[in-house]
């Protein structure tokens, strides 16, 4: 069984595709099925930062999209394709709630050990669950344990896929406290992303309720003093012309 030790700390913004290129990648792209557009133009006293969510959706993605709901703020969500197939009623409700869905492989393997063929099929049969269940396909891509190559990322580009890291790791996957998760989100500046995941993993014998638990106290408490706002990856790199991890 594999841990998430073995994700990549990313140093930095090293991405090969600049902001303004992602910011037009998106250019155009409609808002989730029903939802108004965010306002992320209008000025933020400390900035904007994305908050991403991992591995769902999970029996804790419905209390975790309404706690979302209840402070009026969006998160991007990294699917994995074989708990859509399972959940697809799920994956539409991230999408109804304004989450930006994303792909996070089939079955969360360590892409980099695979063939390219192997590789194409773990992306190209979440393309198509999400698709399915949503009616829309993901444009961004977290690789299982933050494991990339210029292979995966030739594999993303053929399916027109921006691959998205992090900056700071909230530990939930490593049995975090709800007060540790808070005080990693307390590290986030503007224009960074953050790591967590939604609720339990049962498939990988991980508990991460203390992540859905930490997201509300992040959300009412650790905004209100630091002042930034969590939007989705597309949102941030709108209101900051940063780059993504």
């Amino acid at each position: 069984m594999s841990h998430e030790p073995n994700r990549i700390a990313h140093p930095g913004r090293l991405r090969t595709l600049g902001a303004v290129a992602i910011a037009v990648a998106f250019t155009g792209v409609a808002a989730p099925a029903g939802v108004a557009p965010a306002a992320v133009t209008a000025s933020c006293a400390n900035g904007y930062v994305g908050l991403t969510f991992d591995d769902g959706p999970t029996g804790s993605t419905t209390t975790l999209l309404n706690a979302l709901r209840a402070n009026g703020l969006r998160a991007t969500m990294f699917n994995i394709g074989q708990k859509v197939q399972q959940n697809p009623g799920l994956a539409q409700s991230q999408q109804a709630a304004g989450m930006w869905v994303g792909n996070h492989s089939w079955t969360h393997p360590h892409l980099t050990q695979l063939s390219s063929a192997q590789i194409q099929s773990e992306i190209s049969q979440t393309q198509n669950a999400i698709r399915s269940a949503t009616g829309a396909s993901p444009r961004l891509f977290r690789p299982p344990y933050g494991e990339t190559n210029a292979t995966v990322r030739g594999i993303e580009a053929q399916f027109g896929l921006t691959e998205v890291l992090w900056d700071v790791d909230s530990q939930d996957w490593n049995g975090a406290s709800t007060a540790q998760i808070v005080q990693a989100a307390g590290r986030l500046t503007n224009g960074q992303v953050i790591l967590m995941h939604d609720g339990c993993n049962e498939a990988m014998g991980w508990d991460r309720s203390h992540s859905v638990e930490a997201t509300d106290l992040i959300l009412t408490q650790w905004k209100q003093q630091q002042g930034m706002e969590f939007v989705t990856v597309p949102e941030m790199i709108e209101a900051t012309g940063f780059e993504v991890p």
